[in-house]
């Protein structure tokens, strides 16, 4: 599951992590760029530094968001690798994804276009995983299919089930997910959200 930066001060956070606790299957959660990657972005054309520099920083971002979510939520641990991953789930426990050791630049362009939810989609098939949830701030009928993923998304999720929740899924959320189910509007390669059948 993708957790987006934008939920960073909204209330809608801690619901949303109430929820994924209770889960029935293993998550690993991968966390967005949030106010720290928005940093990165706001001070390349001011400090001149490279895209290939913004993208590393972009991922220390999600690095902290990551940290900022283990400190304020019990229950998660930090992992760099679908195997660490697998050894906190072991335990109950929701993984925290940190990308800086399994995402360099060898494997994933460095790019604006490659944001957190491209490499969600990417640790996602790394990891052998068969479907891949967005956690956003809006809901996927709310607004153009296209504008809530990255240029590069439908190359790196293909294979993947995909869906969107925004704040209308946190209604049954806890419920679906303690089903082993998965909440929002599934999105298809062609970037057009259709509602996900209960």
């Amino acid at each position: 599951m993708k957790l987006g930066g934008s939920l960073w001060r909204s209330p809608d956070l801690s619901r949303w992590m109430s929820a994924l606790k209770g889960a029935s299957e293993a998550i690993t959660l991968v966390p967005g760029g949030g106010p720290f990657a928005d940093a990165v972005r706001r001070a390349q054309p001011e400090m001149g530094y490279s895209d290939a520099a913004a993208h590393s920083m972009a991922m220390l971002g999600m690095e902290q968001y990551g940290l900022a979510l283990i400190d304020k939520f019990e229950g998660l641990r930090l992992a760099s690798t679908p195997a660490e991953a697998s050894e906190i789930h072991s335990r109950g426990e929701i993984a925290v994804w940190r990308p800086m050791d399994m995402a360099g630049a060898e494997q994933v362009p460095a790019s604006w276009d490659v944001t957190s939810d491209s490499l969600a989609a990417w640790y996602a098939r790394e990891s052998g995983a068969q479907s891949l949830l967005l956690i956003k701030s809006v809901d996927a009928e709310a607004c153009d299919p296209e504008s809530l993923v990255d240029a590069c998304f439908e190359v790196y999720s293909r294979e993947l089930e995909v869906y969107v929740a925004g704040p209308k899924a946190l209604v049954s959320a806890s419920s679906i997910f303690a089903q082993g189910g998965a909440v929002g509007a599934r999105l298809d390669f062609a970037l057009t959200p259709r509602k996900n059948k209960p």
